[in-house]
């Protein structure tokens, strides 16, 4: 992780607390100490500095997520650094639709607007409550967590059809309990009260979701 603000601290944790080595890179030693707490391995250091990655061992990580908060020309730097450096995998944190493209054509496989999404998520909610996550697989493309509808509450996954009206797939579904029913057949009944995980394409989740 390079850049320790909300959102890269708040992922470094995370990945942490489900057992992944973690490494941090922040020039704030603050931050630096913080992550120690969490972190496997924590610097203080220049992150658009080559020779500082390089005695970190950054080219030998799998993932390296950049994180530099509205520093978009470090970040534009550093992505590029990491793809000289020949880095497997590159998750840029991007602030506008045009720092995310530059971000591409510098190096970046994965792009996140953490404050887009957010503000999607929050006005998604507003409008449509029983939605617990909407997350993005690809442009156009979407997984859809849903609390199921009343007018599904009772009825099979044949019976109602999602695949044939909609285009969906339902994919899993999280009964009461926590136990969740993966890749459920046809015949499968939802209940009231069932947290159902669909993939689709986002204008046909969207028809979904208004039906």
């Amino acid at each position: 992780m390079i850049g320790l603000g909300n959102f890269g601290c708040s992922v470094a944790q995370t990945l942490a607390e489900q057992g992944c080595q973690v490494l941090c890179i922040d020039s704030d030693p603050e931050k630096v100490a913080a992550a120690k707490g969490f972190a496997t391995n924590a610097f203080q250091a220049d992150a658009t500095n080559e020779e500082s990655l390089r005695a970190i061992g950054i080219p030998e990580v799998d993932v390296v997520i950049v994180s530099l908060g509205q520093n978009m020309e470090a970040a534009v730097m550093v992505t590029l650094l990491l793809k000289e450096m020949g880095v497997k995998e590159i998750i840029a944190k991007a602030i506008t639709p045009l720092h995310g493209r530059i971000l591409q054509k510098t190096g970046a496989d994965r792009l996140v607007f953490p404050e887009r999404d957010m503000g999607k998520r929050i006005a998604e909610g507003l409008i449509s409550p029983n939605i617990l996550e909407h997350l993005e697989v690809s442009k156009g493309c979407s997984i859809l967590e849903l609390v199921c509808p009343g007018n599904f509450a009772g009825k099979t996954i044949r019976a109602l059809g999602v695949r044939s009206k909609f285009g969906v797939t339902i994919v899993a579904i999280r009964k009461k309990g926590e136990e969740t029913i993966m890749n459920p057949g046809p015949n499968e009944v939802i209940d009231q009260g069932d947290i159902l995980v669909i993939i689709g394409r986002d204008r046909d989740l969207n028809r979904l979701k208004g039906a």
